[in-house]
């Protein structure tokens, strides 16, 4: 435990990275046990908590990231797996480092939540469920839009390469810690996932 408050102010205050204007959000699952065994699980016991996700249902913990086009991490937050993927952008702890427009997928449409973000600096760009009506979107967006798997990439690294998930934990205590340090560790990264920005003419953004 004496370990977590110090490296949570290191990874705040020294590693995350900066605001370049164009920023993702997104969120995975952090699992703590396979699904057959969620009844008996007793470790985290009101803590964790079943939510659902792309791939079905799971039991555990959430990580929301926010992430620039250089996949610099800019922030994160740990929730329980039930959270709406939307709350954590209601704290402006969660996004004072962000502005500009943040790409999120169909989990964060909302108008309040667009409008909350708008007033804070901020323009909120998804994609439209097939259930609404077209609204007008700039190229530049769409093409955003279509980059935001390096937010997803970020997400798959943090898993696979830092180890940030796995079903062996005894405590909360030994999650956290765990999780700082994949943090951590992936803000070393010497190559991280990102995309090329170059501006042409019309106000057209290309990206490569």
């Amino acid at each position: 435990m004496k370990v977590v408050l110090p490296l949570t102010v290191f990874i705040k205050e020294v590693l995350l990275g900066t605001c370049t204007g164009i920023t993702y959000v997104d969120s995975t699952p952090l699992r703590v046990c396979k699904h057959q065994r969620i009844l008996i699980h007793k470790t985290f016991k009101g803590l964790a908590e079943r939510g659902k996700c792309s791939m079905g249902w799971f039991f555990g913990f959430k990580l929301h990231l926010i992430i620039n086009d250089r996949g610099e991490i800019l922030n994160f937050m740990f929730t329980p797996g039930n959270i709406d993927d939307r709350e954590p952008l209601y704290s402006e702890s969660f996004i004072e480092r962000v502005k500009g427009k943040l790409c999120g997928d169909k989990g964060y449409i909302g108008k309040q939540l667009f409008d909350f973000l708008f007033l804070n600096g901020i323009q909120l760009v998804t994609k439209v469920k097939n259930n609404m009506k077209n609204s007008l979107m700039t190229v530049t967006d769409k093409i955003m839009l279509r980059k935001r798997a390096v937010v997803e990439s970020v997400n798959d690294e943090l898993k696979n390469i830092a180890q940030i998930e796995h079903s062996r934990h005894r405590s909360f205590t030994n999650v956290i810690t765990n999780a700082l340090s994949a943090i951590a560790a992936y803000c070393f990264f010497p190559k991280k996932s990102s995309i090329s920005l170059e501006f042409v003419t019309d106000n057209q953004l290309t990206l490569f």
